[in-house]
């Protein structure tokens, strides 16, 4: 896609229903509602994805972002969390051993039920949405920079533009992806989840949310990593022992390149921390946990082709105040 490079672009991350939170980071960047939209003179604004899922306003978030797609004034690319959603309601392909491509297990359906509970009483809202998210692209590549609401995988965008030039997906897409090792699967799980790895001799851990895993998330980006600790991104750590361990060849063969010279690229998806800085002169990842009482998280981007921190922007979560 190509887009106006004379043109100011907010990148904004996983806003995860905080839709009173994106409202004051909008007023922050100078855009204000006029005829029912959110808008802003000179900019656009790009979402990162996973605007639903386990916030408190989450039917309000998506309206906000759609009616600001639909005028003109925001992109939005597919996060997890509507591909899920998606999956969720879809049926999944015979032969799959399963009844829908989110398989509607006890863990699945916490993480989805506020958004159905919130949009319940308006089922033809929801349907609208739902074909909305299949016209959210899985990345935006707008030549001076990137998007992808988890990892920049090369290879695979490229065989995926060759299916879908606008990299937007469709039902039997989604379908295939239900299929483990199918190129659906793969693609979505990368773009959208990102890479990950295998704890050395059969470890597992468990996160802070409870799920035991024997998989870490691993950086796209490393130029020259020794150990496990030094590809390691995630909020939760690895065990000490584990940080410590040197990669192997084979591991480091797994592991993907964004090389220095490459455009800067946006990614949300990771459950940041502390405060929002680029993660490499070229990459930025924008999701700081605004729905944890973290912070919602924009950068301004220019024409600049390295990030300066300087243009990170944010506004704190608040927690809610004893009752009265």
């Amino acid at each position: 896609m190509l887009l106006d490079p004379s043109r100011g672009y907010d990148l904004i991350g996983d806003v995860h229903g905080c839709a009173n939170t994106l409202v004051r980071l909008l007023e922050l960047m100078g855009y204000r509602r006029q005829d029912g939209v959110w808008r802003h003179p000179q900019r656009m604004a790009i979402f990162l994805g996973d605007l639903i899922d386990r916030g408190p306003r989450i039917r309000e978030a998506v309206h906000l972002v759609h009616d600001m797609v639909r005028a003109g004034e925001a992109l939005c690319i597919m996060g997890n969390h509507e591909f899920n959603a998606l999956g969720w309601m879809t049926p999944a392909p015979p032969g799959s051993g399963r009844a829908f491509v989110r398989e509607h297990t006890a863990r699945h359906e916490r993480l989805i039920g506020d958004t159905l509970r919130q949009f319940e009483a308006y089922p033809h809202e929801w349907r609208d949405m739902l074909a909305w998210f299949y016209e959210m692209p899985l990345f935006l590549d707008a030549g001076h920079f990137r998007v992808v609401h988890a990892c920049w995988d090369e290879a695979m965008i490229a065989a995926l533009r060759g299916q879908f030039p606008s990299g937007c997906i469709d039902e039997h897409f989604l379908q295939a992806s239900a299929i483990p090792g199918s190129f659906a699967c793969n693609v979505l799980d990368r773009l959208l989840r990102g890479t990950d790895m295998r704890l050395p001799g059969g470890l597992t851990m468990t996160s802070s949310d409870g799920f035991t895993r024997s998989f870490f998330r691993t950086k796209f980006w490393a130029g020259n990593p020794l150990t496990y600790g030094d590809v390691q991104f995630q909020p939760d750590p690895l065990p000490e022992q584990v940080a410590c361990l040197p990669l192997s060849e084979e591991d480091k063969a797994q592991l993907l390149t964004y090389g220095p010279e490459q455009p800067p690229l946006f990614v949300g998806h990771y459950w940041r921390s502390g405060t929002p800085a680029p993660i490499c002169p070229n990459i930025a990842c924008l999701d700081y946990s605004a729905v944890m009482y973290g912070k919602l998280v924009a950068y301004r981007l220019d024409q600049e082709k390295r990030l300066d921190p300087a243009k990170f922007v944010w506004v704190e979560v608040e927690r809610p105040g004893p009752a009265r």
